[in-house]
């Protein structure tokens, strides 16, 4: 298929599709370690911690999911998991190992995925939609694996400027003839 040329319109939707992405990690990581979750009434809970979201598991591996809710180490879980989505969040962002980025959003995109296989296809409890197989988290990955086919950090961003930095500069075709 070789390489397809684009056009500006292309290259800035997919750095933006990229950049919102990006902070939706971002986001989700920093709220994550930083704020208390809430009740509906806006009470606050104290800290946020997945073993509510692993104990409603479903799906295939809902066994082995619920099986980390009462674990010991979940704390610690819990901190990679925020710290995974603010790293993945600032490198998306930045464009900043781009392709790494987009490797650690998938990862973690189909554990929440897995982690709650929306089977039922019915209005829950709680829940913002009405989801049958696809889901937020299938979306959002079918978009990160968009921005890593295109390897929108070779169109902008710091993946971009450390190329451009560390590329060798090209002789002029005098010099390159001798």
């Amino acid at each position: 298929m070789g390489n397809v040329a684009m056009t500006r319109l292309q290259e800035i939707s997919l750095v933006v599709m990229r950049t919102l992405i990006g902070w939706h990690f971002l986001y989700e990581g920093f709220t994550k370690l930083w704020w208390p979750s809430w009740t509906r009434s806006g009470v606050p809970l104290g800290r946020w911690s997945s073993a509510g979201y692993l104990r409603a598991s479903s799906g295939p591996l809902a066994d082995f999911f619920k099986s980390f809710a009462d674990a010991s180490w979940l704390p610690w879980m819990d901190l990679l998991v925020a710290f995974g989505l603010i790293l993945v969040g600032f490198g998306l962002m930045l464009g900043l190992l781009t392709q790494l980025a987009c490797a650690g959003a998938l990862a973690l995109l189909a554990l929440f995925y897995l982690s709650y296989v929306p089977t039922r296809g019915v209005m829950e409890p709680g829940a913002e939609g009405n989801y049958l197989l696809v889901n937020k988290n299938l979306i959002e990955a079918a978009a990160v694996a968009v921005v890593l086919v295109f390897r929108t950090g070779r169109i902008a961003g710091l993946d971009l400027l450390f190329a451009r930095r560390g590329a060798p500069q090209a002789l002029p075709a005098a010099e390159a003839a001798r």
